[in-house]
């Protein structure tokens, strides 16, 4: 069984095309292209589940027409319109040991400060501000907002899904956050 932390989400299924089986697919991570990984899994009923991927092709830098093992027609194909699409974290490592992360990677992984302990969990990465901001959602259902600089990070260990950053004294209110190791 395919467990949430073995896999983040690159994007979205959308709708049917043509009447062969194909469906868009409209990604923010191209890692499946990278990567070594022939299946994409999807998010049906609670459960995740692989599908292998016969083809694909790119129609812009954000979106790609893919055929699925097995979906042969319109009909079975609008059964995954609306569907989240994620990739497994373990071939992820490997198609970016040369390359950048992408942001989307960050989501789900455990962020610390290594002056103030852990300080919860990358919920999303806000890109719609001048500085790209880490959203983390403490245990008590808080969250925080916190700058994703290259020069507060420490370390990014990508098995353990852990970031580690040393923030500037005075750039967050850490007064009254507890650790939660």
């Amino acid at each position: 069984m395919i467990k949430k932390e073995e896999v983040y989400k690159i994007g979205m299924f959308n709708k049917p095309h043509g009447i062969h089986g194909e469906i868009s697919f409209t990604f923010t991570d191209d890692v499946f292209d990278r990567a070594d990984c022939d299946y994409l899994i999807c998010q049906l009923d609670g459960i995740f589940v692989p599908f292998f991927v016969e083809e694909y092709r790119f129609r812009s830098d954000s979106t790609a027409l893919i055929k699925l093992e097995g979906i042969e027609t319109a009909e079975k194909a609008r059964m995954f319109t609306n569907v989240d699409v994620y990739f497994p974290l373990k071939y992820a490592a490997e198609a970016t040991e040369d390359d950048e992360l992408t942001w989307n990677f960050f989501v789900g992984c455990r962020i610390e400060d290594v002056n103030h302990g852990l300080l919860g969990t990358i919920i999303e990465v806000d890109m719609t501000t001048i500085n790209t901001l880490f959203v983390i959602e403490r245990p008590d259902g808080e969250e925080l907002l916190i700058p994703a600089q290259d020069e507060f990070m420490v370390d990014i260990d990508q098995e353990q899904r852990l970031v580690t950053v040393e923030l500037p004294e005075g750039l967050i209110d850490i007064d009254g956050l507890e650790s939660i190791d």
